[in-house]
């Protein structure tokens, strides 16, 4: 049985707020949205969907999904400017990782988690983001943890 990824699904307290975050901060776009009984928001993300859906209460502080974005300085910006950064994961809200991609974790307006990825660390604009701590330098890495990576090549 093979399966991929069709959507990822978050709440929103405030529905309009939250497509605005992920229309402004991603480029996301509206797609038409079933009527399910209750405020329910459709956005297109390449071949992919995010749902959001109209519920109150706290998500959990570290379930999440990530995003890959071509343009990595343009939303590291664009979440300053929307004090978007997340102060709950340990170590800081960006990191380059063993594979040399880079990490930034993000809260939406309801304070669902969002990572954002990116790569490679060395094509970043140092300009932009001038510190770039590692992962290894907030915990220690073994040979087999240096091999893992967040951009996996083919299908299985």
């Amino acid at each position: 049985m093979s399966a991929s990824l069709n959507h990822v699904s978050v709440s929103a307290s405030d529905l309009e707020a939250s497509t605005h975050f992920y229309e402004e901060l991603f480029g996301l776009k509206r797609i038409a949205t079933p009527n399910f009984g209750s405020p329910t928001r459709w956005l297109r993300v390449g071949d992919l969907q995010l749902h959001l859906f109209l519920r109150a209460g706290d998500p959990p502080a570290h379930h999440h999904f990530a995003l890959t974005v071509q343009d990595f300085e343009t939303v590291y910006r664009k979440a300053q400017r929307l004090d978007a950064f997340d102060q709950i994961i340990v170590g800081g809200p960006i990191r380059e990782l063993p594979d040399h991609s880079v990490q930034m974790y993000l809260r939406d307006p309801d304070g669902n988690l969002v990572e954002v990825d990116y790569p490679d660390a060395s094509r970043r604009n140092r300009g932009v983001i001038k510190e770039l701590p590692t992962l290894e330098e907030q915990f220690p890495q073994s040979a087999e943890n240096r091999t893992a990576t967040l951009f996996l090549e083919g299908g299985d």
